[in-house]
């Protein structure tokens, strides 16, 4: 790096320079304002504040001492990388009326043979509105290979008490100990469309000042949102833009959408509401599966899913002792029910490990007790492996990283297999993949679970015939892979797609999506992260989510593992000091309107852990009651309750983590009643309480109607799923009820106005 250098033109020449131009002079402070937000920059062009000024919040801690963009370069000797500091000039001009903007530009780059480089940011501020939208365009590059522009980078952001991190990480998750988090690991990176779901992220005061950053990229291109920090307590957030291609020959790049940075006040349900608003105009949600009525019936009827895994005799008989028990539409969600073993033999999944026929017949006896099943394939792993690997050449179709190699996967822990990612690009890879998914079909399964389906690489293989890098080439690999599933599969039956993982640009492919951070602390390190119904607070509604790795039972094993690492037990009953837990999970997927589920499920279980079993029982009944909410409704922001919190048992264990050394565990504090908030189609309010613990836990709901649109005089039921009553009638500014929860129960209240006092407390209409 060399050290800054600037034009040396006479301070006062280049003064009435600027006047006449509209630049900005050399050591001058650049800065634009709109009334609501006010956003500066050093001398060098770095950030040196972005100013709520409606509250008079600074959010950044230091002046121009960030750099405010970089380049990764690609197949670069030396010095990868391009930041201001190399920049031999640097100029801004003001600019706009009703857009109020900033244009900031560096060029005289002599190092990395590119001396004709430009690079011009620039940032607006609409009028009244408390955001900017910012844009880069990096010119004259030459033959340099562009690998990553992070742009914008905004820090350090000054640190606030009770300081709030939220991403949306498939479901979402938030955490208190962002900045020990990035000083420990420097930088916190996603990648979108994949591991987040959607395209922001927010730090916050929690009720206090909040910054958020989204792009508005209606293309779903390949990016990486970054939480990064430095030394000391800083902090900083950024956007990493993927030039498709990499720039290579293009003489550079140029962003095709904006980064918005705005300023708010609030947590992480209101920069879900502002993003709600963008969101649900964008093609995703128009087109999603669910609201255009590509998902079969059965899907949305379903009442619990059964996660089991193995041979049929444990799979579908114990769905179907439980439907008959639970008197609800059962459904099977079913791994290792293939061939191979797990984690290791993909994509051999034909014939299944029990042989055609009797999986045929199981799942004959399964429909004839009206029980559906969708079966686990995962959508890009092949193993390295198999005997198929190396008969098919699959290598040449794997995705590759910028030196042109394959990267190994590992899940299995046991055996240490590696895998490959399989490139959705290639024809190859998904004609394959189709196939298989066709074949399973054919033997009577009703859908695909799509292991790994909510996630993107970037691959570098220049033989596959898409763009290189960044792009969209990933997703528009996967809507042609799931149109010719359907194609293929509609002669058999509508056929049910399954992902893992919540993911806006997949509405339209997928009938369901595997929403897992209900039981974040079971498979994740303990204290860093918390859920937060992040995507749900933006897309209930317009997808279906389910799952939960709640169980009652220690994790399978699978039986083409190596013997030597098998339980003695094979699936033993977790201690019962865990059962809060357990409701935990499942109150959270009930609160948070997911469809429930109950993982390693065994008919034994309604008598030793009845207990247990009758609470998901009796949560599931409720929510399938009240489907016009739970279902279709939209979420409004969670009723804020003045409850204790109890220090539990909590158990970490995973598929893998549980048989070596067996569980782990540590305790944590949970607040005793969970909530939520809806508000139907037609207008009803709901809210939904649920009790964790085995005491009677006394709370007053106070509704603020600005928030929840409850009616003057409208009519308030409530419901536990057994008994229906009224309640009174809504009256005043904030609306309050005075509850009664009982041990480990359940209900909702419905505030519906009087012209349709007619619906009951399940948003049944007459």
């Amino acid at each position: 790096m060399r050290a800054k250098r600037y034009d040396c033109l006479d301070a006062t020449l280049g003064f009435l320079l600027c006047l006449v131009l509209g630049l900005g002079a050399w050591g001058g402070e650049p800065q634009v304002n709109n009334g609501v937000l006010q956003v500066s920059f050093g001398a060098g062009g770095g950030l040196s504040g972005f100013r709520d000024l409606r509250n008079g919040h600074e959010f950044i801690a230091d002046a121009d001492v960030w750099r405010l963009w970089s380049i990764d370069l690609l197949d670069t000797e030396g010095d990868a990388v391009i930041d201001p500091s190399e920049a031999g000039a640097f100029r801004w001009a003001v600019s706009g009326s009703a857009v109020k903007g900033l244009t900031l530009t560096w060029e005289g780059f002599e190092g990395h043979g590119a001396p004709g480089m430009r690079v011009t940011a620039t940032v607006s501020l609409p009028e009244g509105a408390a955001e900017s939208r910012w844009r880069i365009e990096v010119e004259g590059t030459g033959n340099l290979r562009l690998g990553a522009v992070h742009f914008p980078r905004i820090a350090p952001v000054a640190a606030q008490q009770r300081e709030m991190v939220a991403v949306p990480i498939w479901m979402g998750q938030r955490t208190e100990k962002a900045r020990e988090l990035v000083g420990t690991k420097r930088r916190l990176e996603w990648g979108y469309p994949g591991l987040l779901s959607m395209q922001c992220m927010t730090v916050y005061r929690d009720g206090g000042p909040g910054l958020y950053v989204m792009s508005d990229d209606t293309a779903a291109l390949a990016k990486r949102f970054v939480v990064f920090g430095a030394a000391g307590p800083g902090l900083g957030l950024a956007l990493v833009q993927l030039p498709e291609n990499s720039g290579a020959g293009s003489g550079g790049y140029v962003s095709p959408y904006a980064v918005v940075v705005g300023a708010f006040e609030g947590d992480w349900f209101t920069v879900a509401e502002r993003y709600r608003a963008w969101a649900l105009e964008q093609s995703w949600a128009r087109s999603c599966r669910l609201r255009t009525g590509g998902t079969a019936d059965w899907v949305t009827d379903t009442g619990l899913w059964v996660w089991n895994r193995g041979r049929s005799e444990g799979v579908i008989d114990p769905a179907l002792a439980l439907e008959a028990h639970a008197q609800l539409p059962v459904s099977v969600f079913w791994h290792w029910w293939h061939g191979c073993a797990y984690d290791m033999g993909f994509p051999e999944y034909l014939p299944p490990r029990e042989g055609a026929e009797p999986f045929q017949a199981a799942l004959a006896r399964a429909h004839e007790g009206d029980v559906h099943a969708i079966v686990y394939m995962n959508q890009r792993l092949w193993g390295m492996t198999t005997q198929s690997w190396a008969e098919q050449g699959a290598e040449r179709y794997a995705v590759k990283g910028p030196d042109g190699t394959v990267r190994p996967e590992v899940y299995n822990t046991f055996t240490k297999a590696p895998c490959a990612s399989m490139c959705m690009g290639t024809a190859f890879w998904r004609d394959t993949y189709a196939e298989l998914a066709e074949g399973a079909v054919r033997l009577g399964v009703d859908g695909i679970y799509m292991d790994q389906a909510c996630s993107s690489l970037a691959c570098f293989d220049p033989t596959h015939g898409h763009p290189l890098g960044g792009g969209a080439y990933w997703m528009n690999g996967f809507r042609c892979l799931q149109a010719d599933i359907r194609e293929r599969c509609a002669p058999l039956r509508q056929v049910v797609l399954a992902g893992e993982g919540c993911g806006e640009t997949w509405l339209p492919y997928l009938d369901l999506m595997l929403s897992l951070q209900v039981s974040l602390e079971r498979y994740a390190a303990p204290g860093a992260w918390e859920p937060i119904p992040f995507f749900h607070a933006v897309y209930h509604g317009y997808g279906i989510f389910y799952g939960n790795y709640s169980s009652l039972t220690m994790p399978p094993y699978d039986a083409l593992w190596p013997a030597e690492f098998a339980p003695k037990e094979p699936l033993k009953l977790l201690d019962r000091k865990y059962a809060t837990q357990f409701r935990i999970e499942q109150a959270r997927a009930f609160v948070w309107g997911q469809q429930p589920s109950l993982a390693n499920f065994r008919p034994e279980q309604m008598e030793s852990r009845a207990a247990e079993v009758d609470y998901v029982l009796r949560l599931a009944k409720l929510r399938y009651a009240a489907r016009r909410y739970l279902l279709e409704g939209t979420m409004l922001r969670p009723p804020a309750l003045n409850v204790a919190e109890q220090t539990i048992d909590v158990s970490r264990l995973s598929i893998y983590a549980g048989q070596r050394g067996g569980l782990t565990e540590y305790e944590k504090a949970y607040a005793v009643v969970l909530a939520s908030a809806w508000q139907a189609p037609e207008g009803d309010v709901a809210v939904v309480l649920t009790n964790i613990t085995q005491e009677v836990q006394h709370i007053t709901l106070s509704l603020d109607t600005a928030v929840y649109p409850i009616a003057e005089g409208s009519v308030i039921r409530v419901f536990d799923g057994a008994d229906e009553r009224e309640a009174g009638h809504a009256a005043g500014n904030p609306v309050e009820v005075a509850v009664d929860l009982p041990p480990v129960g359940a209900c909702i209240y419905t505030f519906v106005a009087g012209s349709d006092a007619g619906v009951d407390a399940a948003g049944r209409r007459p």
